[in-house]
C-alpha cells in the first residue's frame, strides 16, 4: 500500500522523540542528583519537559477551552459548545451563551483547513462572543475519517460551506479566514444565483488568497514551481493502520507542520532555546507565553490528498476564483452574481503568506454589488496571523468589523445587477 509505510514511520519518530524526553525529564529530575547537583542535570530535565510536551501535542485536537465569557454587566455566562450540523468531514458548531438573550449579530467563522485545527480561530471566536452569536465550521482530522466516507475536496468544501450558510439564514455575517476565503465567495455566489434571497447578510474575507497572482510570496512561488505529480510523489501518504481512516491518502500534518517550521526556522529554534533556558531557571509556567502559542501551533491535522492537491491546482496555479474560472459540479460560478451581500476584506501590511492585493481583488469581482457594499482594509505593521489574532485584531480589526455588521443589519431588498467593466485595482 503506497507510502503506508511512510506515514507510521513518521508517526514513530514523533513518538519516539516523545519517549525521549520523558525519559530524559525522568531521569535528570531523579532526587538521587540532588546529592551531586550539576547544571547538566537541570539542562537535560528542561530539555525534555519542553521535548516530552512538544511532540505529545502533534497528535492531539486542543479543546476550545471557552468555559464562561464576561459580559458587558460584569457576570460570567456559562458557555456551551454545541453542534448543529454534523458530516463527515466537519461539524458546524455554536456557542451559546447561557443567561442572556441571543445577540443580535449572527457570525459564522469558517475556519482554516491548511493543517491546524478550528481552534486555532479561539482567540477570534472568543472575542467576539461577547457581542454576538457565533457558529463555526470546526474541520475533522483526515486521518480519524474511515475511507468509506468517501472524497472531499474544495468543491465538496464549498458545498459543505453552502449548506452552513442556507441553514443559518440569510441574517448569517459569514467571516472567512485565510484558506477558505476564495471558497467561502464561491459558496456566496453558488447561493446569489441559485436562492438570491437566501444571500447572508455579509462576507467578511480576512487575508485569503483570493487572487494569488496579484501579490508573490513564497507560498505562491511554491504553487508554481512544483508540479501536482511531484507533490503526489512527495508528500502524499496513506494513513497507518493506528487510525480510523486506515489507508485514505492523506498531506499529513506533520509534514505541513514542518514546512510552516522551515518557512522562519531560526525563529523557532531561538524560541525552543529560550524555553529550556527558562524551564532550567525555573522561569516557566505551564500557561506561559511559549506553550500557549506552541500547544496549538504544533496540533496538527491531516488533509485529504484530493483536497489538498486540488487547492494547490485550482486556488494557487490556475487562480480560478481570480481568473473567474471556478466551476462547481461543472457549473461555473460567478461573484459577479452577488447583489445583496456586503463584502469587506482585510489584508495586514506584513502578511508574507498572503500578502496585500491578493485578498482585496475579490472586491473586483463582484462586479454586481453596489460600491456602497464594499469595503476593505489593510491594518499597518500586521503580520498573517495578526489579522485575526493579538493585538491588531482586538484593537482595530474586530471593532470596524462590529460596526459593518452593524451598518448593513437590516435587510435589503434586491439589487438589479449592473452591467460593470471590470477593472484592476492594482491597476488603478
Amino acid at each position: 500500500m503506497k507510502a503506508m509505510i511512510g506515514y507510521d514511520l513518521m508517526e514513530t519518530i514523533r513518538s519516539t522523540n516523545e519517549w525521549m524526553g520523558a525519559t530524559a525529564r525522568a531521569m535528570a529530575s531523579s532526587p538521587a542528583w540532588g546529592l551531586a547537583p550539576h547544571p547538566m542535570f537541570q539542562m537535560m530535565a528542561a530539555w525534555g519537559r519542553v521535548a516530552e510536551r512538544s511532540f505529545s501535542r502533534m497528535v492531539m485536537k486542543p479543546d476550545w477551552g471557552i468555559r464562561a465569557i464576561t459580559m458587558e454587566d460584569g457576570t460570567d455566562h456559562l458557555v456551551e459548545e454545541e453542534t448543529l450540523l454534523s458530516k463527515p468531514f466537519c461539524d458546524l458548531i455554536h456557542f451559546k451563551v447561557h443567561g442572556r438573550v441571543a445577540a443580535p449579530r449572527r457570525v459564522l467563522v469558517i475556519a482554516p483547513m491548511s493543517g491546524h485545527y478550528a481552534t486555532l480561530a479561539r482567540s477570534t471566536v472568543t472575542s467576539l462572543i461577547p457581542d454576538c452569536e457565533v457558529y463555526v465550521t470546526d474541520w475533522k482530522n483526515a486521518r480519524d475519517i474511515p475511507v468509506s466516507a468517501g472524497r472531499f475536496d474544495v468543491e465538496d468544501f464549498t458545498l459543505y460551506l453552502i449548506d452552513f450558510i442556507r441553514h443559518l439564514g440569510p441574517d448569517i455575517n459569514v467571516v472567512a479566514i485565510c484558506q477558505p476565503a476564495p471558497l467561502a465567495l464561491a459558496a456566496t455566489a453558488v447561493i446569489a444565483e441559485e436562492t438570491p434571497e437566501a444571500q447572508p447578510r455579509s462576507l467578511v474575507l480576512i487575508g485569503g488568497p483570493i487572487d494569488p497572482d496579484a501579490a508573490d510570496t513564497e507560498v505562491t512561488d511554491f504553487g508554481s514551481r512544483v508540479t501536482l505529480g511531484q507533490l503526489e510523489q512527495t508528500v502524499i501518504q496513506r494513513v497507518g493502520f493506528n487510525y480510523a481512516g486506515a489507508g485514505r491518502m492523506v498531506y499529513p500534518g506533520l509534514m505541513q507542520l514542518a514546512s510552516f517550521i522551515a518557512m522562519n526556522a531560526d525563529k523557532h529554534i531561538k524560541a525552543f532555546q529560550d524555553e529550556i533556558i527558562a524551564e532550567a531557571k525555573g522561569e516557566a509556567s505551564d500557561q506561559d507565553r511559549h506553550n500557549i502559542f506552541y500547544d496549538e501551533y504544533l496540533a496538527v491535522m491531516d488533509m485529504t490528498a484530493e483536497f489538498y492537491l486540488s487547492t494547490v491546482e485550482r486556488i494557487f496555479q490556475k487562480a480560478e476564483i481570480g481568473r473567474g474560472t471556478f466551476t462547481l459540479r461543472g457549473r461555473p460560478v460567478d461573484p459577479g452574481r452577488i447583489t445583496r451581500t456586503a463584502v469587506f476584506t482585510v489584508e495586514g501590511e506584513k502578511d508574507d503568506i498572503t500578502a496585500p492585493g491578493q485578498c482585496i481583488a475579490a472586491l473586483d469581482l463582484c462586479t454586481a454589488l453596489p460600491e456602497d457594499r464594499k469595503a476593505s482594509h489593510l491594518e499597518p505593521g500586521a503580520g498573517h496571523y495578526g489579522i485575526f489574532a493579538g493585538k491588531s485584531w482586538r484593537n482595530h480589526i474586530r471593532p470596524i468589523l462590529l460596526d459593518f455588521f452593524d451598518k448593513f443589519s437590516a435587510p435589503v431588498s434586491e439589487v438589479q445587477p449592473k452591467t460593470p467593466t471590470r477593472r484592476s485595482r492594482r491597476a488603478a
